[in-house]
């Protein structure tokens, strides 16, 4: 089975499900179905996000798996939830300099 597109290949729109069908008994559904928040993501996106809860969202883990830096690993993530719709506010400069100040564990 082909993985779902969630945006248009021809104008970038939001795409929509008209009709759903039940691959066992055959009973299908039919009217506009939202796709959700998921499917505006990216394939590199997605992929991201699920490697995220595959680590239980810890980002130290993430970064270590990709061999990124953690500030990469959250510019990441930051771009999937903007992608998916949601307001990401910037942290204030104060805590991101207490954060490079403070020794990691």
């Amino acid at each position: 089975m082909e993985r779902m597109v969630g945006t248009c290949p021809a104008c970038g729109a939001q795409m929509t499900i008209k009709r759903l069908q039940c691959p066992e008994c055959g009973t299908s559904i039919e009217g506009t179905f939202d796709l959700g928040r998921l499917y505006r993501l990216t394939p590199e996106q997605m992929n991201f996000i699920e490697l995220f809860l595959q680590c239980e969202g810890k980002l130290n883990k993430v970064q270590k798996i990709l061999n990124v830096s953690y500030p990469t690993a959250k510019a990441r993530l930051l771009d999937a939830l903007r992608a998916m719709g949601y307001e990401v506010k910037k942290e204030p400069a104060a805590l991101r300099r207490r954060r490079r100040e403070s020794p990691t564990p």
